[in-house]
C-alpha cells in the first residue's frame, strides 16, 4: 500500500480526538495490516496438507491461493472508496470483521467448495480492511515526524508479514492442525475489533458515488479468466467450460471498460494509463508478480513432497528469501532520490528473470543448499530493487484528485497478476506433469514384473517415489520456463523505460511502500 500527499492533507480536517494514544492506535492498525498480509502466505506451507484433507487436484490447489487474492485485489479500490464515504473507522471495523467471520468458517471447512468461498470472503475482508488500515495513519497520526514513523512501523509489518506468514504456518500446521491458518485471525481480529473505537478517531466523510459495476464486473471477469485456464489444464482447450469461462472474461471486462469510461466517479479512472511510465509500471509489475507466486506455489509443494521437509522446516527454507526483499529495498530507498528508479528497476529485473532461468533447472535430484537456495535469493533480490522503484513510478506526475488511485492500482495489479500469472503456470505445470507421467509410467512398467504390471493395473501398485518425485520436478521446472517469458517481457520494459526523477511527482511522491 502506499501513502500519498492526498491523504495527508486529508488529515489535517480529520475530527478533534478526545485523547490521543499513538503508541495503541499504531498497534492496532499494524496488528490488523499483519493479520491481512499473512493471509497471503500463511496457506501456502499449509498447501499439501489441505490438498489431502479435502481432496483438492494438484490444479484446484492454486484456488486457495487464487480466491483470495482476486477479490482483495479486484474490491481493494472500492474499499478505500468505502472509507472515504462511509469513514474510514468505520469501514474499517467492517473490514475486519469480514475477514476474521470468513476466518472462522473456514477453518471448520469439509470440502474444497466450502474453503474457497471463505478464502474468497476473506479477500472481500482484507479489501475492505487493508486500505483504510493504511488510511487511518493519516487520520491518527497528524504531527509529520509521528506519522512518518508510523508509516515506517507499517511498512515493515507488510514486509515482513509475509516472512512470518511462512514460519507461522509451519508452526500451526505442525503443532496444531492446517485449520489453525485460519482460525488464528479470529482471537486477533476480535481483539483488534474491541481496541478500534477505544484508540482511533473516526475521518470525516466525503460525499461521493459507489462503482459496484465496475468493482463487480473487474473481479468477475479476472475471476473467469483465471478459472479459464486452470480449467483448460485438467479438461483441454477445447472444453465447452474452458470457453464459456474465456468468452464471459472478454463479455465482462468489455463491461468494466464500458462502465469506466461512464460512470462519473469510477472505481479506475482510465486516464491512469495514459501515462506511458505509469503504464509501464503496472505492466512490470504485473509480468514478475506471477513468477514471485509460482515460486511460492510449487517449491512449497517441493521441498515438503521432494526433499521431504515437515511444516516448519519448511516455511524457515523461505525467510531467506522474505529477509532478502526486505534487504533490498531498504538500499533501494536509500539511493533512489541520487539514481532515479530506471538502474533499480533493470538491475532487479535482470536478477529475477536469472533467478526464475536457473530455477527452470529444477529436478528431483536438486536438494535445498545446491538447488534451490541461489536462484531464491537472485530473484528475492531482484524483486526488493524493484518494488520500490515501481511505486515511485506509479505515482510520478499524477493529478492531485487520482494520487491514491494511482498508488492503490500498483497493489490491484500485484495481486491481480500473481493470480493470473499463477493460473497460467499452473496450467503449464499440468500439462507438462501429465505428459512427464506418461512417459515415467512407461518407462517403469517396461521394466516391471509381469506380476508388478498386473498389479499396477488393477490398481494395486503406485508408481516408485522416484517415478511421482521425477514428475513433480519436470512440471515444476517447465513452469519456471514459461515464467522467465513473463519475466522477460518486464526486463524488456524496464529497459525501454524513462527515468523518473523526484522532481517530475509534482507532491504525489509515495510516503511508504509495502
Amino acid at each position: 500500500m502506499t501513502a500519498t500527499a492526498a491523504d495527508v492533507a486529508d488529515a489535517q480536517v480529520a475530527p478533534p480526538r478526545r485523547g490521543h494514544h499513538p503508541g495503541m492506535a499504531l498497534l492496532v492498525i499494524a496488528s490488523a495490516q499483519l493479520m491481512i498480509v499473512l493471509d497471503a502466505t500463511i496457506v501456502n506451507i499449509a498447501l499439501p496438507h489441505i490438498q489431502t484433507a479435502l481432496k483438492f487436484s494438484d490444479t484446484g490447489l492454486s484456488w486457495v491461493l487464487n480466491a483470495y487474492t482476486l477479490t482483495f485485489g479486484g474490491l481493494m479500490l472500492l474499499g478505500g472508496r468505502m472509507g472515504d464515504i462511509l469513514g474510514r473507522r468505520r469501514t474499517f471495523v467492517i473490514g475486519i470483521i469480514v475477514f476474521i467471520g470468513a476466518s472462522l468458517l473456514g477453518g471448520f471447512a469439509q470440502n474444497s467448495g466450502w474453503l474457497l468461498a471463505m478464502r474468497a470472503l476473506q479477500g472481500v475482508g482484507g479489501a475492505i480492511a487493508s486500505p483504510t488500515a493504511l488510511a487511518l495513519i493519516t487520520t491518527n497520526f497528524l504531527e509529520p515526524k509521528e506519522r512518518n514513523r508510523a508509516f515506517g512501523v507499517f511498512a515493515a509489518v507488510s514486509g515482513a508479514g509475509a516472512a512470518l506468514g511462512l514460519l507461522l504456518g509451519g508452526m500451526l500446521t505442525s503443532w496444531l492442525s492446517w485449520r489453525w491458518v485460519l482460525f488464528v485471525n479470529v482471537p486477533i481480529g476480535i481483539l483488534i475489533v474491541t481496541l478500534v473505537p477505544l484508540f482511533l478517531a473516526e475521518s470525516q466523510r466525503r460525499p461521493g458515488r459507489f462503482d459496484f459495476g465496475g468493482a463487480l464486473t473487474s473481479t468477475a471477469g479476472m475471476s473467469a479468466l483465471v478459472y479459464g485456464f486452470i480449467h483448460a489444464s485438467d479438461k483441454g482447450w477445447g472444453s465447452s467450460v474452458t470457453i464459456i469461462a474465456f468468452l464471459a472474461a472478454v463479455v465482462l471486462l468489455a463491461a468494466f471498460i464500458l462502465i469506466e469510461t461512464r460512470h462519473s466517479q469510477p472505481i479506475v479512472p482510465l486516464r491512469l494509463f495514459a501515462n506511458r511510465d505509469r503504464s509501464t509500471s503496472y505492466v512490470i509489475m504485473f509480468a514478475f508478480v506471477g513468477g514471485m507466486m509460482g515460486m511460492f506455489f510449487f517449491l512449497t509443494q517441493f521441498v515438503q513432497n521432494v526433499l521431504g521437509y515437515s511444516p516448519i522446516k519448511a516455511g524457515v527454507a523461505f525467510l531467506p528469501i522474505a529477509l532478502i526483499i526486505g534487504v533490498s529495498a531498504q538500499i533501494t530507498s536509500k539511493f533512489l532520490i541520487q539514481t532515479g528508479p530506471k538502474p533499480f528497476m533493470i538491475l532487479g529485473a535482470i536478477l529475477s528473470t536469472g533467478g526464475l532461468a536457473w530455477l527452470a533447472q529444477l529436478s528431483a535430484d536438486s536438494g535445498y543448499v545446491t538447488g534451490l537456495l541461489g536462484p531464491m535469493l537472485a530473484f528475492g533480490l531482484g524483486m526488493g530493487f524493484i518494488f520500490v522503484p515501481l511505486t515511485l513510478t506509479s505515482v510520478a506526475g499524477v493529478r492531485q484528485e487520482d494520487s491514491g488511485a494511482a498508488s492503490a492500482m500498483l497493489n490491484v495489479m500485484q495481486q491481480v497478476g500473481g493470480s493470473l500469472g499463477l493460473s497460467i503456470l499452473v496450467t503449464v505445470f499440468a500439462t507438462a506433469s501429465r505428459h512427464e507421467q506418461s512417459h515415467q509410467i512407461k518407462s517403469f512398467l517396461a521394466h516391471a514384473t509381469p506380476a508388478q504390471q498386473k498389479s499396477f493395473a488393477a490398481g494395486k501398485l503406485k508408481p516408485p517415489d522416484s517415478v511421482v518425485h521425477s514428475v513433480l520436478a519436470h512440471g515444476i521446472s517447465v513452469a519456471f520456463s514459461v515464467a522467465i517469458i513473463f519475466a522477460g517481457v518486464g526486463l524488456l520494459l524496464a529497459l525501454f523505460s524513462r527515468n523518473v526523477t523526484p522532481s517530475e511527482e509534482d507532491g504525489a511522491a509515495p510516503v511508504v511502500a509495502g
